[in-house]
């Protein structure tokens, strides 16, 4: 298989506005691939999109999952075929403990090392961020998936913490040789994981995509995003 996912020509709506317009992307099994882009640029719609969320709607184009058309799948049918999603804002759930929830999606504890310590609380009541980011990764683990979307994994994580998460992702891909499509606004979780493609995503389409993370770090602190609407990558 050439491509795990291949969407081609999508645009996307939600909440009556148009989101994603024309975008194409293409990842290959085992691959790591980064996502850029400022806010409100769609980033998160396309997690969104592809994991299944019914608030966005898909009126044109196509997302191949194992080469089949999963638009009209739902988000369980789509989880069950290796599909996963790392919430940017993880939600709360109280009355729900964390043992409950992980046991629930695996029998295998091996995942449940990182969060032991958190076991007997509820899930992500009055957690701080570095403890959500690291049970978003142990139910990651759990699921056992062919892929999986990160958004926004280092957001409010220092650099310590952020190193801690690519760690994580990296022994899944090792391990497993699951696909990653890591969306990320600041980059620096791209300094411990070198993804292969970095793309650059303004105003619902992914206007580049390039090998050399650094080069489009570099281009997007110095220049800013509209810089990367001309290609004009730094090289001095």
């Amino acid at each position: 298989m050439k491509n795990l996912l291949k969407i081609k020509n999508l645009y996307v709506k939600g909440n009556g506005k148009e989101i994603l317009k024309g975008l194409n992307l293409e990842i290959k099994k085992g691959e790591i691939q980064a996502l850029l882009g400022p806010n409100a640029s769609g980033k998160s719609t396309l997690a969104q999109i592809i994991a299944g969320n019914s608030k966005y709607k898909a009126t044109k184009g196509s997302i191949l999952f194992c080469n089949k058309e999963i638009k009209k799948l739902s988000p369980e049918k789509r989880v069950k075929m290796g599909l996963a999603l790392s919430w940017q804002s993880p939600p709360t759930i109280k009355g729900v403990r964390l043992s409950s929830l992980l046991e629930k999606i695996s029998k295998d504890r091996s995942s449940f090392e990182p969060v032991k310590h958190l076991m007997d609380r509820e899930v992500n009541l009055d957690f701080s961020g570095g403890e959500k980011r690291a049970v978003e990764l142990a139910q990651i683990l759990a699921l056992n998936p062919k892929f999986v979307i990160f958004d926004e994994i280092d957001s409010g994580l220092d650099l310590k913490k952020t190193e801690t998460a690519a760690k994580t992702i990296k022994k899944l891909l090792l391990d497993k040789k699951v696909s990653v499509l890591l969306i990320t606004h600041s980059g620096t979780i791209l300094n411990f994981l070198k993804p292969s493609i970095t793309n650059v995503i303004v105003r619902g389409r992914i206007i580049c995509r390039e090998k050399d993370f650094r080069k489009v770090l570099k281009t997007i602190k110095k220049y800013g995003y509209d810089k990367c609407k001309k290609c004009k990558l730094s090289s001095d």
